[in-house]
């Protein structure tokens, strides 16, 4: 087994927050320009041996110079030392030293000290912008692990008008860190399990947590630890076998999500009625067809039956409790009711129903 370098092994350990970067990365750039300014160095080099007959070693007892001699002579002068031990002689070598060698010497410099400016300035402007971000990091949605699942998860927060500054990504797979940076979220690479990272995602003001590793024990860990953090967040989290639901809910869980069994049961659909899996993926999938919405109750719908709605609702949400349209205890809708329904995708979610405009929702504070 490979041992992994210990700067990323900490890194991973401790949480590295790393935000999208518009263009190229400074290392990327510092080394572009080192290899640059090794070649400046190597041309020149080539340049001085091979009119070596040019120049005269005025220490040595052999006045000639050697491939050793020319790289001492083109290190000390690139680097302006200039000890005067090795010098042209000859008008070809003066002219050589005075229109290229002298403006290898000026782009030589400007390399390394543009270099380095470039690379501090670039580290302090990081440094400022993960402490903007924190500043302005309060009720977001941190999700961990940035597979199939978290990108799903994901790209439907934005669908639904959720803001990519507030989506915080916590995976330590650096492909998962490129995919994220190249949807504009910000990432915090390291251990889902660990209280140092989670921290750095700042966990403890989140008001959401989605957790999508592909491991059980590592889910019920991650959440074991997120409900410790912040009590008041809430956690939905994955699990691929059914057996594992009331443990990931006895460790804090809100919400549990079955992967293997969804598929499984739409699978099953499916194979029994065509026509019904279609109408199931389509509820499933995000921005054609059908789409399945909550939406809080209007002042004008209060005291109706759900069925009697223009919406298609299927469940009424009362004392954050979920009722079945055709329970008896929502068969009067009633001031601070929220409504799942499922209407034609064009419609926001959040919309208070398709034709209304501006009307006042029959909310517990009116």
């Amino acid at each position: 087994m490979t041992e992994q370098p210990r700067d990323l092994t900490e890194g991973r350990e401790r949480g590295t927050i790393s935000l999208p970067e518009p263009v190229r990365s400074p290392w990327f750039e510092l080394s572009r320009r080192l290899l640059a300014a090794l070649a400046i160095l190597v041309g020149t080099v080539l340049l001085v041996y091979l009119d070596r007959g040019g120049y005269r070693d005025g220490t040595g007892p052999d006045p000639g110079i050697s491939l050793i001699d020319a790289i001492y002579y083109t290190t000390v002068t690139l680097s302006t030392t200039g000890y005067g031990d090795i010098s042209p002689v000859t008008d070809s070598a003066r002219l050589i030293n005075a229109f290229v060698i002298t403006p290898a010497r000026i782009a030589f410099l400007v390399l390394l000290i543009g270099t380095t400016i470039e690379v501090l300035a670039s580290q302090g402007r990081e440094m400022f912008r993960v402490a903007r971000w924190r500043k302005h990091m309060d009720h977001h949605v941190v999700v961990i692990g940035y597979g199939t699942k978290g990108r799903s998860a994901v790209q439907t927060l934005l669908n639904n008008g959720l803001e990519r500054e507030a989506i915080v990504v916590v995976d330590p797979s650096e492909v998962a860190m490129q995919d994220a940076h190249a949807d504009g979220l910000a990432v915090v690479s390291g251990d889902a399990t660990r209280r140092g990272v989670l921290r750095r995602a700042g966990v403890a003001d989140a008001e959401q947590v989605i957790i999508t590793t592909d491991r059980d024990d590592s889910n019920v860990l991650a959440t074991l630890t997120v409900r410790q953090l912040n009590p008041d967040a809430y956690i939905v989290t994955a699990v691929r076998e059914h057996e594992n639901s009331p443990l990931m809910r006895q460790s804090g869980a809100d919400s549990v999500i079955t992967s293997s069994d969804a598929v499984g049961r739409l699978l099953g659909l499916s194979s029994v009625s065509p026509t019904l899996g279609t109408v199931m993926e389509d509820l499933l999938s995000y921005g054609d067809g059908l789409e399945v919405a909550e939406r809080e109750l209007l002042v004008t719908e209060v005291g109706s039956q759900p069925q009697s709605l223009p919406d298609q609702v299927i469940s009424v949400v009362r004392d954050e409790k979920v009722y079945r349209y055709f329970d008896p205890v929502v068969s009067q809708l009633a001031r601070g009711d929220r409504l799942i329904v499922v209407r034609p995708a064009k419609e926001l979610p959040w919309a208070p129903r398709p034709g209304t405009h501006n009307e006042d929702a029959a909310t517990d504070d009116d």
